[in-house]
């Protein structure tokens, strides 16, 4: 017998694979962008794991973790 539910990590990627599929309908420019967000999904999935439930909660925890980090090299090196 096998799993009769996702795990937060499986289910993260499945959500960030999603979100790059997502990605492709949105113009050029934006789709890197995109990417980009789907990656950060997929960041800190193992960690979330241990104290998340709920893929989407994982995800966005992970995103904000990882744009709180830009912000932060961003305050030290404006220029970047």
């Amino acid at each position: 017998m096998g799993r009769s539910f996702e795990s937060v990590r499986m289910g993260v990627n499945d959500l960030s694979l999603r979100w790059s599929k997502a990605g492709r309908a949105l113009k050029k420019e934006d789709q890197s962008y995109a990417k980009e967000l789907a990656d950060m999904a997929k960041k800190h999935s193992s960690e979330a794991f241990y104290a998340l439930d709920d893929p989407l909660e994982a995800a966005v925890f992970s995103v904000l973790i990882e744009l709180l980090k830009d912000r932060e090299i961003y305050k030290q090196d404006p220029v970047k």
